[in-house]
C-alpha cells in the first residue's frame, strides 16, 4: 500500500477479494448432497446462526432435524460478519419505538440482550473455540458533531433497559482506545469473536448430534400443507414443519419478498501487525468499536493481530438480488478509513476484502412468524447487522414454539412489520436514501479530516 494523504483514493489500495468471506475455509468434511427421499419431524433450509440453532435446540427437544445448504455451513451472512455479540445498545430506536410503544421496545430489547448470554452460554456447553473476547463493545464518535446522538440514542437504551456508560474523551483515553475516536458508549456485555469457528463449532455440534445437515443442497421449490416437502435438485424432503432460515436470501425462495430486503455490506482485513504497530495503538482490552456515522465503520483486532474494518458504504441491488461481487468503491473507502482512524498503521497492508449480505426490514426489527395454511412454515429473517446475538438465539425460541410453547420474548418480537416498495420504486428510494447518508458521512469525515 501507498504512503500518502489518507483522504485520497491513491493512498489505499485494498487487497483481493475473498468469495468466501474472511473467516472461513471450505470444510474438509462436507456432507453430502441429498440424494433420494429423506423425512424428519422438521426441515431447516439454511445453515448459518439461526438454522444450526434451530437444528441443535429441536434436536435437544428430541425431533428429527434435516438441514439443507445450498452450499456449506456458514457460507452465508454467519460466516462473513463482523463477530460483534451485542445487545440492545445502538439499535435504531426512532425507527420502531413509535410503532411498538415503550412496553413492547422494552422486550425486544431484552431478546436483543438475552441473545448474548444465551451464545456465551453456548460457547461453553458445546466447547466452541472461537477467539471470543468479552470486552464489551463501545459506539465511539470521532468528531464533536456526533455527541449528541450518541449521547441521547445511548440513553434511550438505558430507559428501555440496555445497559451502557457514557466515556468521555479522558476516559476513552484511560482505556487506551485509540485515539481518532473521541468519546463513546461502553456497552458492557458481549464482545466480539471469530464468526467463521463459531458457526463451524456449531456445524460440528450439530452433525455430532445426528441432524441430518446436506450440504450442496438448493431448495427448489416447496409444497404446502400438514406434511410440507421440499424438492431439491436430486431428491426430496418431507416433515410437519418448515423453517427459513435463510435471512437475506429469503426473498428469493418466494418468502417476505415485501418484508425484507437484503443489503450489501463489505469488509477488509489487513496484514498481522508486527509488535511494534501493536503497541501504536494501545487498546489494551481489544474492545470492538463502532461509530456513530449513519452507514457506522467498525473497527476491531482480531485474535491473530490483524485489523478487520466493516461497512462504511452499503449497498442494495434491484430486484433484492445477492451476487456474490467485490464492491471495490467500499473496499477503497475502507483502505482510506484505516489510514484516518490509525496513522500509526501507515502502509499497512489489507490482505483480502469480501462483501455479503444482510437482511433488512423498513422498522429494522426482526422478522418471525408463521405461514402456510397449517402454519407450519416458520421464518427468521430482519437480522439488520445484529445476527450474532439475534439469530442464534432465535433458534431457541423456534424451536420451543415448533415444540407447542410461545416463549414471551417470541410473542414480543411479533408486530406489523412495514411493507417494502415495489419494484422500481424499492431500489429508487434506498438508493437515494443510502446515497444521501454516504454523503452526510463523507462531510463528517472530511472536517475530521480537516481538523486533524
Amino acid at each position: 500500500m501507498t504512503r500518502g494523504n489518507p483522504s485520497s483514493p491513491s493512498a489505499a489500495k485494498p487487497g483481493p477479494f475473498r468469495s468466501l468471506g474472511g473467516w472461513l475455509e471450505r470444510p474438509d468434511d462436507i456432507q453430502p448432497c441429498l440424494c433420494g427421499d429423506d423425512s424428519a419431524d422438521v426441515i431447516v433450509v439454511g445453515a448459518g446462526f439461526a438454522g444450526l440453532c434451530t437444528a441443535l435446540e429441536l434436536t435437544a427437544l428430541g425431533a428429527k432435524v434435516i438441514v439443507l445448504e445450498q452450499e456449506f455451513a456458514g457460507f452465508g451472512a454467519s460466516g462473513r460478519n463482523a463477530g460483534y455479540l451485542g445487545g440492545g445498545q445502538g439499535l435504531e430506536y426512532e425507527l420502531f419505538l413509535k410503532r411498538v410503544g415503550h412496553e413492547q421496545a422494552r422486550s425486544i430489547i431484552r431478546f436483543y440482550d438475552e441473545g448474548v448470554g444465551y451464545v456465551e452460554r453456548k460457547l461453553g456447553e458445546l466447547g466452541i473455540d472461537c477467539d471470543y473476547n468479552p470486552s464489551g463493545i463501545i459506539r465511539a464518535g470521532v468528531h464533536p458533531s456526533q455527541e449528541k446522538r450518541l449521547r441521547e440514542s445511548m440513553e434511550l437504551g438505558v430507559s428501555l433497559g440496555s445497559p451502557a456508560t457514557f466515556l468521555d474523551h479522558a476516559q476513552m483515553r484511560a482505556r487506551g482506545i485509540p485515539p481518532a475516536f473521541l468519546f463513546g458508549c461502553h456497552i458492557p456485555g458481549g464482545g466480539t469473536l471469530n464468526p467463521g469457528k463459531y458457526v463451524l463449532g456449531l456445524r460440528r455440534a450439530a452433525i455430532r448430534a445426528g441432524v441430518r445437515l446436506y450440504e450442496n443442497t438448493p431448495l427448489l421449490g416447496y409444497s404446502e400443507g400438514p406434511v410440507i416437502e421440499c424438492k431439491t435438485p436430486q431428491g426430496s424432503a418431507r416433515a410437519p414443519h418448515l423453517v427459513f432460515a435463510t435471512n437475506a436470501y429469503t426473498p428469493q425462495l418466494g418468502l417476505l419478498r415485501d418484508k425484507v430486503m437484503p443489503i450489501k455490506v463489505s469488509a477488509i482485513e489487513t496484514r498481522p501487525l508486527s509488535p511494534a504497530q501493536l503497541a501504536s495503538l494501545g487498546w489494551p482490552n481489544r474492545e470492538g468499536i463502532m461509530t456513530s456515522h449513519l452507514t457506522m465503520e467498525s473497527h476491531r483486532l482480531t485474535a491473530h493481530n490483524t485489523l478487520v474494518l466493516t461497512t462504511k458504504r452499503i449497498s442494495y441491488v434491484y430486484g433484492s438480488k445477492t451476487p456474490n461481487e467485490p464492491d471495490h468503491v467500499a473496499y477503497q473507502q475502507l483502505a482510506i478509513a484505516l489510514h484516518q482512524r490509525f496513522p500509526t498503521l501507515r502502509g499497512l497492508d489489507i490482505q483480502h476484502c469480501w462483501s455479503g449480505y444482510i437482511s433488512l426490514a423498513f422498522d429494522a426489527l426482526p422478522v418471525v412468524g408463521e405461514t402456510g395454511k397449517q402454519q407450519n412454515i416458520h421464518y427468521t429473517a430482519g437480522c439488520s447487522g445484529h445476527g450474532v446475538a439475534t439469530q442464534s438465539f432465535i433458534g431457541h425460541l423456534l424451536a420451543e414454539r415448533i415444540g407447542g410453547i410461545e416463549h414471551p420474548l417470541l410473542a414480543a418480537l411479533r408486530h406489523k412489520t412495514p411493507s417494502l416498495l415495489p419494484e422500481p420504486l424499492q431500489w429508487c428510494a434506498m438508493t437515494l436514501a443510502l446515497g444521501a447518508a454516504h454523503q452526510l458521512d463523507s462531510f463528517t469525515n472530511r472536517r475530521v479530516h480537516k481538523a486533524g
